[in-house]
């Protein structure tokens, strides 16, 4: 099982996890990140350094999130692996908690 990055990160994209990943599995786009399922080795050490409370195990996804289990390992196979801390959106705190954002997903710059 791996963890999955889910729908709050969007538009949010706080790095913080990614510093913490000892298994390089974040890879980044326009305004989300996600996590490889081939890659993360399911340590947890991300989880609970994710301001925006968007990843979660796998098993531990809630009906609505169970799209993102696909979505993460797509969107894997395409975006760049991103392993330092970058600056969040100037506006990521407004975002944070914000519901049903999947719709401003952008998957491409």
């Amino acid at each position: 099982m791996a963890f999955v990055v889910t729908d709050n990160c969007i538009k949010c994209k706080y790095t913080d996890c990614v510093a913490v990943c000892p298994a390089d599995a974040f890879y980044e786009g326009p305004n989300f990140l996600v996590i490889s399922p081939t890659d993360c080795i399911d340590c947890g050490l991300c989880e609970p350094e994710c301001p925006a409370n968007a990843i979660y195990q796998q098993d531990a996804l809630n009906e609505a999130q169970i799209p993102f289990i696909e979505l993460n390992a797509e969107l894997a196979k395409v975006w760049p692996n991103i392993t330092e801390v970058k600056p969040a959106p100037a506006d990521a705190d407004a975002w944070n908690g914000v519901p049903d954002k999947l719709q401003y997903l952008q998957t491409d710059e």
